[in-house]
């Protein structure tokens, strides 16, 4: 024997563990790049990876498909950000207005009104708020995953319908900046 190991399948997708053991990559190649991710846009729709390992478009129809579940997906979580927020408003409990006296200028005394909310932690309005909160946390990185696939239907895809939630849900909306927003 001349020491070498007689296998007789493709070595191009193993690699080698500090013991010596083969391990196969079972990772689909990605767009072109042999097995690198894709880190440039592109037009493409074939051999295009999506979220799951199993879940590859390889046809126009396929990215048509894909195209219009992520617009809808990112319609659907702008719906989630304002609806949470008019459940929020709807269910604010324990509202009250405190008026305290504060220096103003000249030595005059300005009274200074703060309007309190509360809201309790083991009720159900506030569960649900978590439910939905977790629910659109998810979305979102599906979201922003998408986004990463680098591919330019899917990005527009994101983007518009992105822009059409916004238009359709935030008319309701009463704060003009959402300072909790995760996403953006």
């Amino acid at each position: 024997m001349n020491g070498t190991m007689g296998h007789d399948h493709d070595h191009s997708s193993m690699s080698m563990d500090p013991g010596g053991h083969e391990h196969h990559s079972t990772a689909a190649p990605s767009h072109g790049t042999h097995g690198m991710m894709q880190m440039t846009f592109y037009f493409g729709y074939k051999d295009v990876s999506l979220l799951f390992q199993g879940l590859l478009i390889n046809s126009g129809a396929g990215m048509v498909g894909a195209c219009v579940v992520v617009f809808l997906f990112a319609i659907i979580y702008e719906g989630l950000k304002i609806s949470r927020e008019c459940l929020l408003r709807k269910s604010q409990v324990n509202v009250r207005y405190n008026s305290m006296p504060v220096p103003g200028p000249n030595g005059t005394i300005l009274m200074e009104t703060h309007k309190t909310v509360g809201q309790q932690m083991f009720s159900i309005p506030h569960l649900i708020q978590t439910g939905l909160h977790v629910i659109q946390v998810v979305i979102s990185y599906f979201l922003m995953l998408v986004f990463m696939t680098y591919n330019g239907y899917l990005c527009i895809a994101v983007a518009l319908g992105a822009g059409v939630g916004y238009f359709l849900f935030s008319w309701k909306k009463a704060v003009v900046v959402d300072i909790t927003e995760h996403c953006h």
